[in-house]
Parts: C-alpha cells; structure tokens; sequence
C-alpha cells in the first residue's frame, strides 16, 4: 500500500491543479484557494491513510479548507501527517501569471516527521545535491555563493540564485549583485524556486531569502527526496510570533538554525503539479476532452523521482 501513497498524494495536488485551472486569469484569488482546497480535500479523503494536516491553510476558525489539525483520509491504512499548499503561488494563478502550482507532502508518522512549524517567516537557503553539507546560512552572502560556485564548477558570475522580490529583500539583493552572481526575481513561490535549484538541470542555482515558514517544510520535504538541503531561521515580527514559535515547536531556542532533518526527516513522500506553467512543471491544458497535468512525484526512503503527465477525460472522470 505504502508504495501506491505518492501516485495518491500526486492525484491529490492533480485536482487542486485541475480545479484551480479553471480561474486563471479571472482576478479573483479567494475562487482560486476555495475550488483548490476543495478539490484536495476530496481526493484525500479517498486515499487509505488516517492523515492529520500539520501544515494547511491556517487554523480551523481562520480557513475552513483544510485546516491545520484537520483530520483527513478513509480512516483505513497508516497514520500520516500531512502538509499541504493546494495553491503556492494564488496571485499567479489570478492574474494568469506563470509558476503556479499545487503541493504536498506527508509523512508515515511512525517512521518520519514534518515540523509543525508555525505560519511566520523563515529565512532559507536551499541548494542542489552538489552543494550539501558545504553551506552556511549564517555566513555572508558572498561566501556562500563562492562555496556554491566551487561546488557547482562554476564561476560566480555564473551562477543564479533565486530570490522572491520583496522590499525586505533589498540589502540581500545588493550583495547578490555585489558578488557578480545572477538573480531570477519572481512576485510569488519561493517553493518553485528551491525545486528548480535541487534540479540539477535547473536555471536557478540556489534559493535565498525570506518566505513562509509552511512553505520551508514542504521545501524541506523536497529536499530530503532530491538530495539536497534546506537551512532556515525563524524571522519574528512581534513578541507573540515568538511565543507562537515556542509554543508549537517546544523549544526555548526558536533561534537556531533549522536543518533538514528538523523540518521533514524519515520516510517522505512529496507531490507537485503545475497550474500556470513554469520553468519545472508545465500548467495545466484543457483540450476537448479533457486536460492534461505535469506532475512530479517522489519518496525519501526509496530516492524515486517520478514526472508525469496525465490526460484527464472529464467524460470518465466525473470528479474533477
């Protein structure tokens, strides 16, 4: 059963994305999020696990879909904790922009775990396979960036680093440009940006710089399936994020750099499919008898990574 979970989990993101689709463009982002949770909701409640939701769209008075602590499943198979962003980027997807797409990840409770993290920032650093193990979040920019370029056999001037274009970002983009390296600057979906730098075959070399914590777990997750690594630090606004901070995570030392293995360790599953297309996942295309999704799917224990693209025939698939 176990080995069946990921195609679940990736039909799961496959109609958030097919029912999100269906509001590109059309400027309304709370439509996008609604038919997106929705659509994920149903499908995981067909899928044999008993699941909790760790991470999700806020608490149960704050977003009705797919909250966190909502329980999810048949109720049959293994205990999972589930993490969920049934749309990252949603002003994309509004605003028929490109690099939208739906995620998850989940862990098989008795051998894995996600970090319930809280919903603030988080400062990250995500890099490759070749670069694990050589990075450090807390170094200057422009040593990072000389350690990635070695690791990469590259020049730093060839390099490109990620970065989501944000007015806190704007010291951080300067020492990126003081170094000589590259930027690809996007409005939203800094999780699309750190799987495209585990690619190797990616544009983007690394990802840097301040996002969701939420979203840093599902990254997390990603990186345990692909090889590469994630560090991050909580970012606080207030006295009550911090304590926020400690409260969920049980530690006085919310402070510390959070690795890998403190946010997603163990037996992994994580699935993506793409809405509006991007440079990894192609959106989503109606056609006259349906659609067709890109997908990736892929799992911690076994190093699997699966692309698919699925035809969906809405005539023999009603629920979509």
């Amino acid at each position: 059963m176990e080995r069946n979970l990921g195609m679940d989990f990736m039909r799961a993101t496959e109609a958030a994305a097919l029912s999100a689709g269906r509001w590109v463009g059309k400027g309304d982002r709370h439509a996008v999020d609604h038919a997106a949770c929705e659509a994920m909701r149903r499908a995981l409640n067909d899928v044999d696990i008993r699941g909790v939701v760790v991470i999700g769209e806020g608490e149960r008075d704050e977003a009705p879909m797919l909250f966190i602590g909502e329980e999810v499943g048949n109720g049959k198979g293994y205990d999972v904790q589930i993490a969920v962003d049934p749309v990252e980027g949603t002003n994309l997807v509004a605003n028929g922009a490109p690099g939208a797409i739906s995620v998850m990840a989940a862990a098989i409770t008795d051998e894995g775990q996600l970090l319930n993290a809280p919903d603030i920032y988080m400062d990250k650093l995500v890099v490759g396979p070749a670069a694990k193990g050589a990075v450090d979040i807390t170094l200057p920019v422009r040593m990072n960036l000389k350690v990635i370029a070695k690791c990469l056999n590259k020049e730093v001037q060839d390099l490109t680093v990620g970065v989501l274009d944000r007015p806190r970002h704007e010291e951080l983009i300067k020492d990126i440009r003081s170094s000589g390296a590259r930027i690809r600057l996007v409005s939203d979906g800094d999780l699309s940006l750190g799987l495209e730098a585990l690619d190797p075959e990616g544009e983007v070399d690394v990802l840097m710089g301040i996002g969701g914590a939420p979203e840093g777990v599902l990254q997390a997750a990603s990186c345990l399936c692909m090889g590469g690594e994630i560090q991050g630090r909580l970012i606080f606004r207030n006295d009550a994020e911090r304590s926020r901070a400690q409260s969920l995570l049980g530690s006085s030392d919310v402070d510390r750099v959070l690795t890998m293995d403190d946010m997603a360790n163990g037996n992994v599953l994580f699935a993506a499919t793409g809405i509006t297309g991007g440079n990894l996942l192609r959106g989503v295309r109606y056609t006259g008898w349906g659609a067709v999704t890109h997908s990736i799917v892929m799992r911690s224990r076994s190093g699997t990574i699966r692309t698919i693209e699925t035809h969906h025939h809405f005539s023999q698939d009603p629920q979509y």
